[in-house]
């Protein structure tokens, strides 16, 4: 069993940068493919990025391509997304998530965290 514990969200203003960071335990990390989602009022769980195993491929949804970065440290079993150039569209809860053998679709993921929100003010 893994557990997941964001943090690192808050209220800032359109055109900060906030460095989401997500830190798992109990099983082993780096077998994991680990993926960030967020969900805004009144929309359905997006996914937003998800990073390979190694940390060699990474995959964006087309709106936060150039804005969002995902990495991991596998050493330190946390998986982090860095936010730049926030937009009060980026307004959401965000949630990572382990998996297997995961992608873009929220149901291959099989472990998830509580989520941490982010708000953007305009």
């Amino acid at each position: 069993q893994v557990q997941l514990v964001e943090s690192g969200g808050g209220l800032v203003q359109a055109g900060d940068s906030l460095r989401l960071s997500c830190a798992a335990s109990g099983g082993t990390f780096s077998s994991y493919v680990m993926g960030w989602f967020r969900l805004a009022p009144g929309k359905e769980r997006e996914f937003v990025a998800r990073i390979s195993r190694s940390g060699t491929v990474r995959e964006y949804v087309d709106y936060v391509k150039g804005r969002f970065t995902i990495s991991r440290d596998n050493a330190k079993n946390t998986v982090y997304l860095q936010m730049a150039s926030l937009k009060p569209e980026d307004t959401a809860v965000y949630y990572c998530a382990a998996g297997a053998n995961s992608g873009i679709n929220y149901r291959s993921y099989t472990y998830w965290g509580q989520g941490t929100q982010v708000t953007v003010s305009s």
